[in-house]
């Protein structure tokens, strides 16, 4: 009795420490984004910004995307790490660096102050911000993954997965507050800081959980063994390319899709529609809480129908909606933009909730976190990174919001051939003694 309750108080550290985690990690992010379609454009492109609106835009979007070519390298670093020398410290260092870059954003000088070196560290705290979500992760999915039971392991999966939308809560919720609560001037002057600084406290809390937390019985293993004395990035690379590959792919459409609702839609509804950002921000936090709650459903239900089922009905979702989302958008009505963006949550959620436990189950252990983080962090560079970019690039050239949902719409179908290609992955074996144990029954049947 008392190990079962032990083992249940262990599970719901792991599930609060990944949640936590990926919660403020994605706040942090998040901030930027919603700022950088409303206000960091004039305050770090000046110039640009008074000259040429659209282009000033435009860049602006891809400071969000800059940062996305560094989770690459910041999933090497951390997997390679975290497979030779645990998930759990490799989780506390990916949320203190991103906790510090966010909050050196907040105390970061504007165009006005210093001139062109604004824009540039600008840059580079975004660059740090990159590396450090591409670590963050991989390390969060398979912290909740290997402790989970192996019928729960979507379910458990989900838990860093809500991070995201939680995340936009919190990063919107705040957002709406300020802007109800200050004048636009006391705002954009010294108001859009407060976020910033605020992740100082967020990362004490985030920093205080997760190290309460157990690491993960995988590598305990490992450990136990001395597996981790491989090179798990060579054997990744000559390997397991393909499932990379397949992990990417996977993910480019929510990706994508999702990044609209974060980044592009604030821009385009006020900039272009002329809609009150306030409205837009409470619209897009109350999309989060569907995003929140299809999440876990998705989860759960990729352990009862299976990890390509859940996906596949996810992105037909998200394919069929695209359409009628823009044109309910483009009225300009909050109410129609509200609705419009909660069913398009629906599908994101449907095809968010699953990816933890369907990449866990994609790789070997002793490579595990090294195959998850650099497929992930693939998948976000060819799907949000410049999605807002590219948005914005096909709204100025063709004039029509439609063209956005063809882009989404062509991505949409190369994920769900990706889901297909992978195939089913629930119930495959992820500790050592799992798979040896089958491998020992094959060989005996041989």
């Amino acid at each position: 009795m008392s190990s079962t309750v032990t083992r249940t108080q262990e599970e719901r550290r792991v599930l609060a420490g990944t949640l936590v985690g990926t919660t403020i990690e994605w706040y942090d992010f998040f901030i930027f984004a919603q700022l950088t379609a409303t206000l960091l454009t004039p305050l770090f492109l000046e110039p640009l910004g008074q000259s040429n609106p659209g282009v000033a835009q435009i860049l602006s979007f891809a400071m969000i995307g800059i940062s996305f070519f560094f989770r690459p390298l910041g999933a090497v670093v951390a997997g390679h790490l975290g497979d030779r020398y645990g998930r759990k410290r490799i989780l506390v260092l990916t949320l203190i660096l991103m906790g510090v870059a966010t909050a050196a954003i907040g105390l970061l000088p504007t165009y006005a102050s210093i001139g062109v070196a604004a824009p540039i560290l600008l840059v580079l705290l975004r660059v740090i911000q990159g590396f450090s979500a591409g670590g963050e992760w991989g390390g969060a999915a398979l912290m909740a993954v290997e402790h989970a039971p192996k019928n729960r392991r979507g379910y458990f999966g989900a838990y860093p997965q809500i991070g995201v939308p939680i995340g936009m809560i919190l990063a919107t919720g705040l957002l709406y507050i300020l802007r109800v609560a200050m004048s636009p001037e006391a705002f954009a002057a010294w108001g859009w800081r407060i976020p910033f600084l605020l992740s100082i406290a967020l990362i004490f809390v985030g920093y205080m959980i997760r190290r309460a937390v157990e690491e993960s019985p995988v590598f305990k293993q490992l450990a136990q063994r001395k597996a981790s004395e491989h090179t798990p990035l060579r054997e990744l690379m000559t390997g397991h390319t393909k499932q990379v590959l397949q992990a990417a792919l996977i993910f480019i459409s929510n990706n994508a899709a999702g990044y609209l609702v974060i980044a592009f839609f604030i821009s385009y509804t006020t900039k272009v529609l002329g809609m009150p950002v306030a409205p837009i921000l409470l619209a897009t936090t109350i999309g989060s809480v569907g995003w929140l709650i299809f999440t876990l459903v998705g989860g759960w239900l990729s352990d009862k129908i299976g990890r390509r089922n859940t996906f596949v009905i996810g992105y037909a979702l998200v394919f069929v909606w695209m359409i009628p989302m823009f044109l309910m958008v483009d009225t300009g009505n909050i109410v129609l933009y509200t609705i419009a963006i909660f069913v398009l949550t629906v599908g994101l959620g449907l095809s968010y909730g699953p990816q933890s436990a369907m990449y866990a189950e994609m790789f070997p252990a002793q490579i595990r976190y090294s195959g998850i983080s650099i497929g992930y962090a693939i998948g976000a560079i060819l799907g949000g990174a410049f999605a807002a970019t590219v948005a914005q690039i096909l709204l100025e050239t063709t004039g029509a919001s439609i063209s956005i949902a063809i882009y989404i719409m062509v991505l949409t179908v190369i994920s769900v051939a990706a889901v297909l290609w992978v195939g089913e992955t629930r119930g495959r074996n992820l500790h050592l003694e799992e798979v040896e144990g089958e491998q020992a029954g094959a060989a005996h049947l041989g």
